[in-house]
């Protein structure tokens, strides 16, 4: 097996690459930065010496380079799985190309990444990984304004809007699994989302570490109590690997079991409109 995980240089990515390394699976890594890359196959290794591991380096914030990773991706084997994992939290106005990071990075990337792959694969696992349901049933998707140029539609106070945002691209993923799972139903290419759960050691906020402790105030969160990322890779794991899950598509998962989402995620004629304008912002056809 032949598995691609982004944002595999900590945190989650990479409790999920050592979980495949050591099932026998060939993992390539995908990370921003040589060093970290290099970092992380070093610790994978030492803890699965038999691991097989390539490493890619790609900035996802920069759709070229991500439209390069998946020619590069291509180019060898086609995966046999693909975990979506990369995300951050940053402030809203650290932009390229007029985009926020935010948006490119937790949405617009795996959007694009898998659009490519699915086209050029013939079966393939792709797990998206998401955020809790329940609290993102709070936060739908502001059609209107994906790139957050109104920034007071994310509400009080100024300080949390950061993480309101990453919400709003959490639901985004969330909305991507279901239209993509619709559109590729029939084929040998399944996609359902999964949420890893509230987990400590992610890096999430490296970007805005400001925005860690408003948030662990607001919702009242023990930071040094959190599960670590072991824990928070089982779920995308098992859902790159499972025998069970063969051709299972269009669901998310919590805990291993599937859980309904948000209608607001769900409905079609949305989940159709962001398709479309996601489309557009990567330069794909819809």
């Amino acid at each position: 097996m032949r598995a691609v995980v982004t944002g595999a240089t900590n945190g989650i990515g990479e409790a999920v690459a050592r979980r495949l390394a050591s099932e026998g699976a060939t993992v390539t890594l995908v990370g921003r930065s040589d060093e970290r890359l290099r970092a992380a196959r070093d610790r994978i290794a030492a803890a699965v010496p038999d691991a097989e591991l390539t490493l890619e380096r790609a900035d996802l914030a920069e759709l070229d380079q991500v439209r390069a990773l998946a020619d590069r991706l291509l180019a060898t084997a086609p995966p046999d799985a693909v975990i979506s994992n990369a995300a951050l939290v940053t402030p809203l106005d650290r932009r390229t190309g007029g985009v926020p990071r935010v948006l490119t990075v937790n949405h617009l990337a795996p959007y694009l990444l898998l659009r490519l792959l699915a086209d050029a694969v013939d079966r393939a696992r792709f797990v998206v990984v998401g955020a809790d349901p329940v609290s993102l049933a709070r936060s739908p998707v502001d059609l209107d304004d994906l790139l957050f140029e109104h920034p007071e539609r994310l509400g009080e106070p100024i300080g949390l809007r950061p993480f309101r945002a990453y919400g709003r691209t959490k639901n985004m993923n969330a909305m991507f699994v279901f239209a993509l799972a619709r559109r590729l139903a029939g084929t040998g290419v399944t996609v359902n989302g999964a949420h890893p759960g509230i987990i400590g050691g992610t890096g999430l906020a490296g970007e805005a570490p400001e925005v860690r402790e408003i948030v662990a105030r607001t919702f009242e969160l023990d930071l040094a109590s959190l599960p670590g990322p072991e824990v928070g890779a089982d779920t995308p794991a098992w859902l790159a690997t499972a025998p069970e899950l063969a051709g299972v598509t269009g669901r998310f998962f919590v805990d291993r079991k599937p859980v309904e989402t948000a209608p607001h995620t769900t409905d079609p004629a949305r989940g159709d409109r962001l398709w479309t304008t996601s489309a557009r912002l990567v330069g794909l056809p819809a």
